[in-house]
């Protein structure tokens, strides 16, 4: 027999924007940055959408938005009637830019509704990330927004997702270059060949081992430690600005990579005059870039995705 959720119940769902790749952890590596959406979600008899921030002219104010139609999935397979969400959506997080917006968004959904169900019935954290991880095919920017900080997550054969989080190291800072335009997951991973040779893999294995030991104990090897093989090179015909900027980083000694498909870039630093030359070479860069960009340093996030029932 089909459950009911429960009318008027109010919560907050406030998922962080999540870095993907960090450049050789292609599938697999996560950051957790705490710069968050803020969900106001109200279960009632009919739905309705507020939307404010980023896509607040494009995202549809029905049903078929991406949060209540996930949430009402989720609820139908945990075996309950779906009923009528209220949502006011305060997006923070930029869309198309790498930063994790569809998976934030997914993560909130499953989290709302999954806390919307009564106390038995709540599979928690591991079936919301197993759940976000099978809608977005790939772990790693579910787990970050699930987890919250250094996720290194994988699937197995038989399609199930695990994930572990990794200690970060208390000086690792990010910096962000953020472009005014946006690029689409699936043409950054439409770049990428099918196969690569068994050396070229086991070099980006190698940079990947090193990158983990940088973000956790040694933030010296983080120029090394990002060195990608498999998909940078690739999707730079996607985002040339990109790369150019990449390039120009990367040759002043800074650990910079794609963020997630791109074209956000991302620096890792850990010390504050590496900060300063970050933002000073965006700055540079963006004056005689056709693309303007803008210099961000969030936290990194610690949590994941919050709920706080009202």
């Amino acid at each position: 027999m089909t459950q009911q959720i429960a009318l008027g119940q109010k919560l907050i769902v406030s998922p962080p924007a999540t870095s993907a790749n960090l450049g050789p952890g292609f599938d697999s590596l996560g950051l957790a940055l705490e710069y968050r959406d803020r969900l106001e979600v109200r279960t009632a008899q009919s739905s309705s959408v507020e939307i404010f921030g980023d896509g607040a002219q494009e995202l549809p104010r029905d049903e078929s938005h991406l949060i209540i139609k996930e949430m009402h999935r989720y609820w139908n397979d945990a075996g309950f009637e779906p009923v009528g969400v209220q949502l006011v959506a305060h997006n923070n997080i930029p869309h198309a830019r790498g930063m994790g917006s569809s998976a934030a968004a997914i993560v909130a959904a499953y989290a709302a509704a999954d806390a919307l169900l009564p106390a038995p019935a709540r599979g928690g954290t591991e079936r919301i990330f197993q759940a976000a991880a099978a809608w977005e095919g790939h772990p790693d920017n579910v787990a970050p927004a699930v987890f919250g900080g250094l996720s290194i997550s994988a699937t197995d054969a038989a399609g199930s997702f695990s994930s572990v989080q990794v200690p970060l190291h208390p000086d690792l800072r990010a910096v962000l270059a953020i472009p005014s335009n946006g690029l689409s997951t699936e043409v950054a991973r439409g770049a990428l060949p099918a196969q690569v040779d068994h050396a070229v893999a086991a070099a980006n294995s190698a940079s990947a081992a090193l990158l983990i030991h940088a973000l956790s104990n040694d933030p010296r090897q983080l120029l090394g430690g990002t060195k990608d093989y498999l998909h940078q090179d690739y999707r730079a015909a996607a985002m040339p600005e990109s790369a150019a900027l990449i390039a120009k980083l990367r040759g002043a000694g800074l650990a910079a990579v794609v963020s997630g498909a791109g074209p956000t870039v991302l620096t890792l630093v850990a010390r504050d005059e590496q900060v300063a030359a970050v933002q000073a070479a965006i700055d540079e860069f963006s004056a005689g870039s056709p693309v303007s960009w803008r210099a961000e340093v969030p936290k990194l996030a610690a949590n994941g995705v919050t709920v706080e029932v009202l």
